[in-house]
């Protein structure tokens, strides 16, 4: 066997090997067995992966402490031979990888760690090889990883099957009709959030090729009394829980429900409708998409989610006694939604459910019930109603399985069974379950002895008696004819008169009440006694004791639905219902069997179908009752070790011998322990084993040779082994690393100095190859450039084409980076070539708008109206008057005096005007010519001449006839104004330093741009009416103003081109 996966190795001993032939056996063996110790280092750690393997095999803790290392380093799955133990651990192991699936297809079980993936594919393996049919028995406890374990080996047929369209559908519905089982058949208990509450059994069709083609499910002893009740902390079935939460808000108005479970009685007995580790709406969903894959159609799944929804509503009729004691109903708004969802008129479903029907001879009666009777009937018709419904789901999902192909298939069969249970107070459903434990057991050591007596035989091994505890004394104890407990439950649930529950033990204390395994508080003794109450039995069990309590065992195995409840449910027009309650089904008399003898019958049935096929194990083990992580509880373990009866079948396996291989597996694995089998064996493989194992020193009663396998009587002797090999292992592989690299490196230099000297040559010629080009390409560029240059001036041709393009990119790059930055470098635009003349210009324009676009964009309001009043001026006194240029550039101000620097008084006096404009002037009187200063106020319709607090002369703008000066670079400005009356004041004489912007916003304000005239010379000018002066305008080397001889004044102005100088 390849323990391997056990990690035996160890790098810190190298020790050498005794392959000398002066070396006595006993030496060698001494030496391997003292250097195998480092290796024992990593077993004792993380355990022995075969418990066949275990030296003290008949120990339970040294088995216990096996158990223990493997679950504390994650490894839970442990061997006993071909069987899987399976502890729980309650966590994400990253163990079922797609990976994973692939690295144990086509592989020797024990080559590898054990897994539950090495037992799928070794019984599918044996199953193609030896076209047999199989079935793997999956056991425990609640909790323990039952269900999982089977869902694991359904997913790795999935995967590991050959795959069509027609066998990837089948395959699809096998693997979901496990969600919908779930959904149906399982619920929270105590001990687990999704307990199988039924036993199912599944076979698994497969051709010959491997491929999965069909399938076929068999239930057993659904636990229908959880419909109607649950212990406090449990659950009913989870699809009733899925349906109200999960169910569409249309779905649930039609079939009358509530999205509330704490309204429906079936659903609150055990006070935890909600489970935080599970998900009813997205389970929900899941059973859903199930449903429609498994080819449910619509109208199946509507009448199904109606007969769920009706068992709520029957749960919350409520029944009230009359006057004389009789039930009657309390709620007929219940009774009226189970009428319409079963199709059953209202009055015979009441009446069903009040009465009872009597027969006698000719004629029947009606009894009415009680109020207890009522409860009774409407319970067992809820029970029952599920309970057939259940049983229709099943067919429904067998038709969907079913193989048409009518060639024969070979079988895997994969049995989910309740495990044995032991509770505080243990009842009828725990008496079956164990009861069928008692069977498997008794089935499993019979299975299990005779594979190893065939075994043996087969290979001419004499076989050794196995003492073992044979559970056929309990089994008959249970099922014997007439003297049984089943006979004897059944016999009190027939009888007519009283039989109640203590009738029924008292009549086991009559007839069984001397059974060595059967114990009663009457028969015991004193100090037993007291662990018993009145009503109990005690049954020894293969797997210890267990006591039941004999209450209620009469009424569920009557498990009576009266007659005319049946005759009720006939008459519905459901279609499942009407299945279920076929008008078909014999309506005689007599009483139908009763729970535990069709139990014991379908058992019967499973026990025979079993025995027809090869037997395989998967033995599941939840290792702390809080479901954590990391926590193993040693008496849990204990017990479940006790009760699944793993001793058993260990000392079943160890009987004789510990270890059996082939003898091809045997020396291919062991051969380089020995220089005669190493590296190629030549003679037969029996004949190679027989030199190894001389070599290694084997005693004669440690080993048998079979005929086609060695058989190893001892784990330590196939522990030396294994250790020396792993020893040997090391050197060799130093070995073969080391002749294999120089081989490699040799190899890879020879074929690198070829690749390197293929490349150089190569290398080179690609690049004579690429210059050569280079050169010719230079070539004939040189030649095109210098005939473009020399017809550049001539039309477009072949010729010069291309030296046109090149001239063209050349210009248009140069134009690029030297582009003038503002409007006023325009004339720096470069100098184009003839031939982009014509562009060139077209470019200049463009790009100047462009620049003029983005100038005037970027201006403020602010600026735009200064450049609007300079304009204005532009147009005013451009060439017409000498020192407009050197006026550009000073700005215009929106006034030169402060509103704070003009008088209060004048302020006062021209309030009911706003001040547009004011200037500082000196005014010159009209006939001395004296300056004197004076402040010039612009407003909307008037122009004020002001003296300090004194408005010297006032101007309408209407009144103002023109605006004179010179065309010389004075100051001066001659406001000319209407004078008809001789009392009036005449024109007005007046310097300003700031000329044009005063003289600008006039025209604007008082809107007179062209009453302002440039005149040459002189400019007459009105004193008063009928009197005139003059002022005349001279250029000078200087500027002078005083009054002429004439009696003009004299304005003489120093020459731009003075100033220039």
């Amino acid at each position: 066997m390849d323990i391997s996966g056990s990690s035996l190795q160890s790098d810190s001993t190298m020790m050498h090997m005794a392959l000398e032939v002066q070396e006595s056996l006993e030496e060698r063996c001494n030496r391997i067995l003292r250097n195998m110790e480092a290796s024992l280092t990593t077993r004792d750690r993380v355990g022995i992966q075969d418990f066949v393997l275990l030296d003290a095999y008949t120990s339970e803790s040294a088995f216990l402490d096996n158990l223990r290392k493997r679950f504390y380093e994650n490894l839970i799955y442990t061997y006993i031979g071909t069987l899987v133990v399976s502890v729980n651990p309650y966590k994400d192991l990253n163990i079922y990888s797609q990976e994973q699936m692939d690295t144990y297809m086509g592989v020797n079980f024990f080559e590898l760690p054990p897994h539950i993936y090495a037992l799928a594919d070794n019984v599918f393996r044996t199953m193609l090889s030896e076209f047999n049919n199989h079935f793997i028995l999956i056991s425990g406890e609640s909790g323990s990883g039952k269900t999982e374990a089977s869902k694991k080996i359904l997913q790795f047929y999935a995967v590991s099957c050959r795959s069509t369209r027609l066998l990837n559908n089948v395959r699809d519905r096998l693997l979901l009709s496990n969600p919908v089982l779930e959904a149906f058949g399982n619920a929270k208990t105590l001990k687990n959030d999704n307990s199988s509450r039924f036993g199912k059994y599944m076979d698994i069709q497969f051709d010959h090729q491997g491929g999965a083609v069909g399938g076929h499910i068999l239930s057993y002893l659904l636990e229908k009394s959880r419909v109607v009740h649950q212990n406090r902390g449990e659950r009913n079935f989870h699809i009733f829980y899925q349906l109200v939460e999960g169910g569409e808000e249309e779905l649930l108005r039609w079939l009358g429900l509530e999205r509330n479970c704490q309204h429906y009685s079936y659903l609150v007995q055990g006070c935890c409708a909600k489970v935080s580790s599970i998900n009813d709406k997205s389970d929900w969903k899941t059973v859903q998409k199930a449903l429609s894959v498994i080819e449910f159609s619509q109208c199946d799944t509507e009448h199904l989610f109606g007969i769920i929804a009706s068992v709520l509503h029957m749960g919350n009729i409520k029944f009230e006694a009359d006057v004389q004691g009789y039930a009657t109903l309390s709620n007929n708004q219940e009774m009226q939604w189970v009428s319409t969802l079963l199709g059953i008129p209202a009055q015979v479903l009441q009446h069903g459910l009040t009465h009872r029907k009597i027969e006698a001879k000719t004629e029947e009666l009606f009894s009415p019930f009680s109020v207890d009777h009522a409860m009774y009937a409407r319970d067992a018709l809820a029970k029952a109603i599920y309970g057939r419904t259940f049983n229709w789901l099943v067919n429904k999902i067998n038709e969907s399985l079913a193989n048409k192909d009518p060639s024969r298939k070979t079988v895997i069969g994969l049995l989910d069974i309740y495990g044995f249970e032991v509770f505080s107070v243990n009842s009828f459903e725990q008496f079956c379950i164990n009861y069928c434990n008692e069977k498997l057991q008794q089935l499993f050591i019979e299975l299990t002895l005779k594979s190893e007596q065939e075994e043996y035989k087969m290979e001419g091994i004499e076989w050794e008696p196995v003492p073992y505890f044979n559970n056929k004394i309990i089994c008959n104890l249970v099922e014997e004819k007439y003297r049984g407990i089943i006979s004897l439950l059944d016999e009190e649930c027939l009888r007519p008169g009283e039989a109640t529950d203590l009738t029924f033990l008292e009549k086991m204390e009559e007839k069984i009440g001397r059974h060595p395994h059967f114990v009663t508080h009457k028969l015991t003794d004193q100090k037993t006694r007291k662990t018993l109450e009145r009503g109990d039995f005690r049954l020894l069990h293969y797997a210890g004791e267990v006591t039941y309590c004999v209450v209620g065992f009469l009424d569920k195995n009557n498990d009576l639905l009266y007659r005319n409840g049946k005759e009720v449910m006939r008459q519905s027009k459901n279609p499942i219902i009407q299945l279920c309650f076929p008008a078909t089904e014999p309506d005689s008399k007599k009483r139908p069997e009763t729970v535990v003898t069709q139990f014991k019958s379908s058992l019967a049935g499973l026990t025979e179908m079993l025995m027809s096929k090869e037997p395989w194990y998967v033995r599941c083990i939840k290792p702390n009752e809080a479901k954590q992580p990391g926590h193993f509880d040693d008496v849990l373990v204990r017990h479940q070790v006790k009760y699944l009866g793993l001793m058993e079948h260990l000392r079943v396996r160890r009987a004789g011998f510990a270890y059996r291989r082939k003898y091809e597996i045997f020396l291919q694995r062991y051969k380089p322990l020995c220089p005669d089998t190493w590296p190629n064996w030549k003679g037969t493989a029996v004949e190679g084993v027989r030199c190894l194992i001389k070599h290694l020193g084997y005693k004669p009663e440690e080993y048998k040779m079979g005929r086609t396998k060695i058989f190893i009587r001892h784990p330590r002797t196939l522990f030396a082994t294994e250790d020396a090999f792993q020893v040997c292992k090391h050197k060799l592989a130093t070995r073969i690393q080391s002749k294999y690299k120089g081989y490699r490196v040799k190899g890879d230099f020879l074929k690198q100095k070829q690749a390197a000297t293929m490349i150089e040559n190569c290398w080179r010629g690609l690049m004579a190859r690429k210059e050569r080009e280079k050169r010719e390409w230079a070539v004939k560029a040189i030649k095109k450039f210098i005939k473009g240059f020399m017809t550049r001036n001539q039309p477009t041709c072949v010729d010069n084409s291309e030296y046109l393009a090149y001239v063209r990119q050349n210009y248009l790059t140069r134009l690029k980076e030297n582009l003038p930055k503002t409007v006023l470098e325009k004339d720096l635009w470069p100098t184009a070539p003839p031939v982009l003349q014509e562009t060139s210009q077209l470019l200049k324009k463009l790009y100047i708008r462009h620049m003029v676009r983005k100038y005037v964009r970027e201006i403020s309001p602010q600026r735009k109206a200064q450049l609007q009043l300079k304009v204005q001026t532009s147009s005013m006194f451009k060439g017409k008057k000498e020192n407009y240029p050197s006026s550009v550039c000073s700005p215009f101000l929106d006034t030169r005096i402060d509103v704070e620097d003009i008088n209060i008084k004048v302020l006062q006096l021209i309030q009911h005007e706003l001040i547009k404009y004011s200037v500082p002037v000196v005014k010159y009187d009209r006939n001395g010519f004296r300056p004197r200063l004076r402040q010039l106020i612009f407003t909307q319709k008037t122009a004020y001449l002001v003296q300090e607090a004194k408005i010297k002369q006032q101007i309408n703008y209407s009144s103002l006839k023109g605006v004179s000066v010179s065309n010389l670079s004075d100051s001066f400005l001659i406001l000319h104004v209407t004078c008809d009356d001789i009392k009036r004041k005449g024109d007005l004489v007046l310097q300003c330093d700031y000329l044009f912007e005063a003289l600008t916003k006039l025209s604007v304000i008082a809107n007179k741009q062209n009453c302002i005239k440039v005149v040459q010379g002189s400019v007459r000018f009105d004193i008063q009416p009928g009197r005139e002066g003059f002022v005349d305008f001279k250029s000078g080397q200087e500027s002078m103003v005083y009054r002429a001889k004439n009696g003009h004044l004299m304005v003489l102005s120093e020459s731009t081109r003075t100033k220039s100088r």
